[in-house]
């Protein structure tokens, strides 16, 4: 088995819409890392999240807005020789994202954001009203880097 790294837009985006969370990696206000599982929207290049307006991550991103998301997809136990410890691994395919944080504030356009996460989730339409919409944050996420990695891929399952 080997891990393949794949740098095709489709194949990235693909990985993306089968996850239903993220880890969210950020450098808290004491220099200590931090990652949290969420739900989150992917439109055009940029992902979208929601949080509470404040807490440990917003504060964390308020002094730091870096980022690192995580998605991960097809998880399965493989192995060579199943007396051999060494020979297990994940097959699996995953996605990492950096890029940097802002919050959106004009109502209209996290409506918008919002519509993105939903339809991560969803195929329904939703109607948010306004004290919703003002008592959330959204998060955009601008990628300034992306990698995606597949473990555990048959050799003859790429011909290069």
């Amino acid at each position: 088995m080997r891990t393949f790294t794949h740098e095709d837009k489709t194949f990235i985006e693909d990985v993306i819409s089968q996850c239903d969370i993220c880890f969210a990696a950020v450098i808290d206000e004491n220099g200590l890392p931090y990652s949290v599982p969420m739900n989150f929207g992917y439109y055009d290049g940029v992902f979208y999240l929601h949080s509470a307006p404040e807490g440990r991550i917003v504060r964390a991103l308020e002094k730091n807005n870096h980022i690192c998301l995580t998605f991960n997809v097809g998880q399965e136990l493989a192995f060579q020789h199943p007396k051999v410890a060494c020979s297990y691994r994940m097959k699996a395919k995953s996605v990492v994202a950096e890029g940097t944080v802002s919050f959106e504030e004009d109502l209209e356009i996290k409506r918008q954001a919002l519509d993105h996460i939903m339809k991560q989730y969803s195929d329904k339409h939703f109607e948010y009203n306004d004290p919703a919409v003002k008592n959330v944050k959204i998060w955009r996420i601008d990628v300034t880097h992306i990698s995606c990695k597949e473990f555990g891929a048959p050799h003859d399952a790429y011909k290069r």
